[in-house]
């Protein structure tokens, strides 16, 4: 039951702006698991490799469209340095330098639940003014992630990192609130959030499964963990089950979006965000 549970909170929250991170640890702290303990740190994993693996099948026909018409486009006016595919490897390398700089600092925030509600409801409010902002038409604004431009690209990877660094803020916020504010279309600044998640989520798993080869020490004790038959029947559902609800949750959500814009996903954060502040305070009182 635990998998199950697991599986569809971080299918649920890892491509809605609502931090799956912080869902996840929260929901983690909430039924008892020990956070430090070896397996829970390799299921987390496991489950967010489910996640991942629904957005390449999810965008399947569009990233083959890309790949087809690299480095042209579909209109002829691109190139090999504006081309989309480009533009969302460019937005993946601001994002993971700094990340990579700042990996001990990371390490710090990861289970602090004052900073995940923090960065919830600082996420929240941010989300809320700048869909407000951002969200009018205008003659300038990106309605294809094909007229995207360079600068738009080193932005969003560099307000990506700040996702990385502060569990919470959300990486589809970051990424979405930050293409908004240059000029991206609701659905533009969402489509590109969700192709940037692949080669970010997949660099960032790999690197949490190559610590996990390593030996095991009171930091990472992955690599000593054993998994037993039982043990391994439970990533397994946890990661099926990650699979299919991501998937599903991406469908719903790019149909949201076009109708609804990202205000009650602000709502949200901001309530859950004020929870868990007061929480961490009942804790350390």
């Amino acid at each position: 039951m635990l998998a199950v549970i697991l599986g569809i909170v971080e299918g649920l929250t890892e491509f809605i702006p609502v931090s799956s991170t912080a869902h996840l640890r929260l929901c983690q702290v909430l039924l008892g698991l020990d956070l430090s303990d070896g397996y829970w740190k390799l299921f987390a994993i496991v489950i967010q490799v489910g996640a991942i693996l629904s957005l390449p099948f999810y965008f399947r026909d569009r990233i083959a469209g890309l790949f087809r018409h690299f480095p042209r486009g579909p209109r002829g006016d691109r190139s090999v340095f504006t081309h989309p595919l480009t533009l969302i490897l460019i937005a993946f390398g601001f994002t993971a330098v700094p990340s990579l700089l700042l990996v001990r600092i990371i390490g710090q925030h990861l289970e602090s639940v004052t900073v995940m509600g923090a960065a919830l409801v600082v996420g929240g409010v941010v989300m809320w003014i700048v869909d407000a902002t951002f969200s009018r038409r205008t003659p300038y604004r990106t309605e294809r992630i094909e007229e995207m431009h360079l600068l738009q690209s080193v932005w969003i990877g560099i307000c990506q990192t700040f996702s990385a660094v502060f569990p919470g803020v959300s990486r589809s916020m970051a990424t979405i609130a930050a293409g908004q504010i240059s000029g991206m279309a609701r659905p533009v600044a969402l489509e590109f959030s969700f192709l940037l998640s692949i080669p970010t989520m997949t660099a960032a798993t790999g690197y949490d499964l190559l610590k996990s080869l390593s030996p095991g020490t009171s930091e990472n004790p992955v690599g000593t963990t054993q998994v037993d038959a039982h043990g391994a029947v439970l990533l397994l559902i946890g990661g099926v089950v990650s699979f299919v609800i991501a998937y599903l949750s991406v469908a719903w959500f790019m149909r949201w979006v076009r109708q609804h814009g990202f205000t009650v996903f602000a709502i949200y954060r901001i309530a859950v965000g004020s929870a868990v502040l007061l929480f961490a305070r009942e804790l350390a009182g």
